[in-house]
C-alpha cells in the first residue's frame, strides 16, 4: 500500500514483542484500534493485532512480520491515516527544528527519540538537548532559532532557571 494523507503522530514503534512482528507503542499518544490504518515509515499499515495496556499498547501490523522486522522499525514514528490537525499557538512539528540554530552551540542536526523525552542533536560535537521546557526556552521557526536555558544544561555558572524567561 502507497502512502495517503499522513495525520498526526500517535506514538513511535519500540522495543519488538515476541517473534511475530509485534512491537510496544512508545510515547502513546492515543491507542488505536485493531483494524485502524497508520502510516509507518512512508507506508499505510493495517493494525493486524491490538494487545497490553491503553497508555502503552503492544501492536502488529501487515507487513511487519517478525522480530527482526519490528526491531528495524525501533523509533520511526507511527501517524493516523488522514490529515493532520492544525498546529496552535506555541506548537510545532519536532522535524521542524532540524536545521534551526541554537546560539553557541550549532545547528539541530537531529531529533532522536528517547525513553523519557526527545532529544535534539546540536552542533557538531552532537550535544544532546532534551526537549523539556526546563531546557528550551523558545522556539521561533520563522527566524530558525532554538533558545535553550543554558545554565540547566550546565554550561553558564548560576543555578538552573535562573535566567530570564
Amino acid at each position: 500500500m502507497s502512502a495517503g494523507a499522513q495525520g498526526d503522530v500517535i506514538g513511535r514503534v519500540g522495543r519488538p514483542h515476541g517473534r511475530d512482528g509485534s512491537f510496544y507503542l512508545d510515547h502513546c499518544v492515543h491507542s488505536p484500534a485493531e483494524g485502524a490504518v497508520l502510516i509507518l515509515a512512508g507506508r499505510e499499515r493495517r493494525v493486524e493485532r491490538r494487545a497490553g495496556e491503553e497508555r502503552r499498547p503492544i501492536l502488529r501490523l501487515d507487513g511487519v512480520s517478525d522480530r527482526e522486522a519490528a526491531a528495524a522499525l525501533r523509533g520511526e514514528p507511527l501517524h493516523e491515516h488522514g490529515p493532520a490537525r492544525p498546529l496552535g499557538a506555541g506548537e510545532w512539528l519536532v522535524e521542524d527544528l532540524i536545521g534551526c540554530r541554537v546560539e553557541g552551540l550549532g545547528e539541530v542536526h537531529a531529533v532522536i527519540a528517547a525513553p523519557s523525552c526527545d532529544l535534539l542533536e546540536v552542533g557538531e560535537d552532537g550535544m544532546l538537548v532534551p526537549l523539556v521546557a526546563d531546557a528550551v526556552r523558545r522556539v521561533d521557526l520563522a527566524a530558525g532559532i532554538v533558545e535553550v536555558d543554558r545554565a540547566f544544561l550546565g554550561l553558564e555558572s548560576g543555578p538552573p532557571g535562573s535566567a530570564e524567561r
